[in-house]
């Protein structure tokens, strides 16, 4: 065996460096030794290297339990050199402070990195750059990993919104939740923005405001507190983002609120800006913030980790924003009252032809838009048709949309548009001939109940218009007093069948989608839809003729429109006697439909139960029959009075007949005996004159 020593190499470990700006820590050796093993075991895997590697041959016929009963050098014959310090405990490394910053995300630089990136005008095309390449991932809190959030998202998350009025609506929304904390107004307009000589959106509300907290929850993705609270209509905590992203690349908030005790006033700044984070090639969303506490009569800088990173949120936020000083955007606050919030949306979103989406210039106290949603042809109809013009206008003009966004308004609250109220509008005013149906839901099995004795009257009729023929229908959905689905279309009959008919309803027994603009499909959706549809061909198959359509003919029985329930559910059907198939799961009441009640079905095994049942079905029947034998009668009532009165028209016209035909003869008789009397007196002259008369 070979005696030479392996000499063992030490190798000192040496710690990664700390991130930027940390202080460096001193380095401390360490040996990297193996701790789960003794002297004797690493002698022994010295030695069976050895072997293993050509070093000394194994005798023949050897085994590993020969070997391991062989006698093992000691550490002494192979003259291992144990290090200095060998087997003391290694002195822990002196203890080192790191300064972290209160709040990171309120700490920039505005120089623009490698990755700055040009500015894209429109909306949809806005989402196409990549950012700084790289990035740092090591660092983590706590031991956990931050999951990033990168810029891209703002526009990606915007895109829930197609339509842009939809995200004035989100605005809106926030607005009027403000009504429970005193808001008495909110104002929408339009500035000019004096550093770069362009348009700018303003909304604004004198609302309880948002403390510093509240302002970076506003800021941030999913928090909102409101969902918990029953009359208000935000709940999703990323209304703001989607909305102000949507109409345009950059928004600044001001925001003052008084404070829990009405004495700690507090004013905030901050700034959301696609334009920075992407001219900066940031790789996480950042947002500069500003506060302000209110000591006595004057306000003082609330400084959250350091003076210099104040200075760098003011420069960033001068530097990026339509304010050219610190000055400049405190005079904001100037403008609002004691409490309130001031939004500005700046770097309006463009179309293709390099126009602004948003049209200022149409109408000087309207925001219209340009483009597929204008239609110039609805226009001059919603002009000759008023009763329809929400129908026609809605989709292009902020006043239209606004006035029927939402089902009551309190009325202290004012929705102000460029300096002029829009006037709320119920569009059951627009309708005549109206019937209200109560429909009461049936959850499935997969559904959330969240209380089962929720309802909605949908109000239905004719747009008193209708007799023109205009083509006008739909159904206004409500959820929580806020119009989802305006002038939902769910009847899409070939020709004329269902034109004119709309309804009003508050389902609030379904949820909205994020963007507010649909419901989640579920099943009970697809049932309101179902019954929505068979309520509209009801109406329209009964009353069609009264507007100048021809009348229609009504279904035999057992027809169900050809509509299914997409419920997993079996639900048993039976017929109402007005002949349409009806589900006992799903029904709707109205006083100008059959009032019907649910079919649940017996269990079959008690006879009695059964019989009882057996009964129930029998009644109903009778009582559909009793109904429609009552309708044959009325019917046959009216066809006897129209026969009545025909026959009195008929006798009265003989008779009058029978009174000209004997004047006539009268009158003949009389100028029968007048000539008769005539030939008489010619016949007396002759006799006279005698026959020389005749020669």
């Amino acid at each position: 065996m070979d005696n030479d020593a392996k000499q063992e190499n030490l190798q000192t470990s040496t710690p990664p460096p700390p991130p930027a700006g940390f202080p460096v820590e001193e380095t401390v050796t360490l040996i990297d030794l193996c701790s789960g093993e003794d002297d004797s075991d690493l002698v022994e895997q010295d030695v069976q290297r050895r072997y293993n590697s050509g070093g000394a041959k194994r005798p023949r016929g050897s085994s590993a339990s020969d070997m391991n009963n062989a006698k093992k050098p000691t550490a002494d014959e192979l003259k291992f050199v144990h290090p200095e310090g060998f087997g003391q405990p290694i002195p822990p490394p002196p203890h080192v402070t790191h300064t972290i910053p209160a709040d990171p995300c309120n700490v920039f630089t505005t120089e623009a990195s490698s990755g700055r990136v040009g500015s894209c005008k429109q909306f949809w095309k806005a989402g196409d750059y990549e950012g700084a390449p790289g990035g740092n991932w090591d660092l983590s809190s706590g031991g956990f990993d931050h999951v990033r959030v990168h810029p891209k998202f703002l526009h990606s998350n915007a895109t829930s919104h197609k339509w842009a009025l939809g995200a004035f609506a989100e605005l809106l929304d926030n607005a009027l939740d403000e009504v429970a904390s005193g808001a008495t107004y909110v104002n929408v307009d339009m500035l000019e923005n004096k550093k770069e000589g362009n348009r700018m959106l303003l909304i604004e509300d004198n609302g309880g405001g948002m403390n510093p907290e509240k302002m970076r929850q506003c800021m941030s993705l999913g928090y909102s507190a409101k969902s918990k609270l029953a009359n208000t209509i935000g709940q999703y905590g990323n209304g703001f983002k989607t909305s102000t992203m949507r109409l345009g690349a950059d928004v600044i908030v001001f925001s003052r609120c008084l404070g829990k005790d009405g004495k700690s006033s507090t004013q905030s700044i901050g700034l959301l800006s696609y334009t920075f984070l992407r001219s900066t090639g940031k790789e996480d969303i950042v947002v500069p913030m500003l506060d302000y506490e209110r000591r006595d009569t004057e306000w003082s800088k609330i400084v959250r980790s350091s003076l210099s990173d104040w200075d760098k949120n003011v420069k960033t936020i001068i530097q990026w924003s339509p304010f050219s000083s610190e000055d400049d955007l405190l005079r904001q606050f100037a403008l609002m009252n004691e409490h309130g919030t001031r939004i500005i949306i700046y770097n309006l979103w463009e179309d293709d032809q390099g126009m602004l989406e948003l049209d200022f210039d149409a109408d000087p106290h309207d925001i219209q838009l340009r483009g597929v949603n204008r239609d110039e042809k609805n226009i001059k109809m919603g002009a000759q048709f008023p009763n329809s013009r929400h129908f026609l206008t809605y989709k292009h003009s902020l006043r239209s949309y606004a006035s029927i966004l939402y089902l009551r308004i309190p009325p202290s609250f004012r929705i102000i548009l460029r300096g002029r109220d829009v006037e709320h509008h119920n569009v059951v005013n627009d309708m005549m001939q109206t019937e209200q149906i109560t429909y009461r839901p049936q959850y499935g099995a997969d559904s959330y109940v969240k209380d089962s004795n929720m309802s909605a009257v949908v109000v239905l009729g004719f747009v008193k218009d209708a007799k023109h023929h205009v083509d006008v229908q739909g159904f206004n959905v409500y959820h929580k007093n806020r119009l989802i689905k305006p002038f939902w279309r769910i009847w899409n009959a070939t020709g004329s069948d269902g034109r004119g008919v709309i309804g009003v309803l508050e389902a609030n027994f379904v949820e909205p989608a994020h963007d507010k603009q649909g419901f989640e499909r579920t099943t009970v959706l697809s049932r309101l839809e179902t019954r929505l549809i068979q309520m509209q061909k009801i109406y329209w198959n009964t009353n069609c003729h009264k507007i100048g359509y021809a009348p229609r003919r009504h279904p035999k029985a057992g027809n169900d429109y050809g509509h299914t329930n997409t419920s997993p559910e079996n639900d048993h059907e039976e017929y109402s006697p007005s002949g349409f198939k009806t589900r006992a799961s799903d029904k709707f009441y109205s006083s100008s439909y059959p009032n019907h009640r649910g079919d649940n079905g017996g269990s079959g095994n008690d006879s009695s139960l059964y019989l009882q049942e057996e009964l129930r079905r029998e009644r109903e029947r009778s009582k559909a029959l009793e109904a429609e034998v009552e309708l044959a009668r009325q019917k046959i009532e009216e066809m006897s009075k129209e026969q009545e009165n025909l026959i009195a028209i008929f006798t009265e016209e003989r008779d009058r007949r029978d009174v000209e035909e004997e004047s006539l003869r009268n009158k003949l008789e009389e100028a029968s005996n007048t000539i008769e009397e005539l030939l008489n007196k010619i016949k007396m002259l002759e006799g006279s004159k005698g026959p020389s008369w005749r020669r």
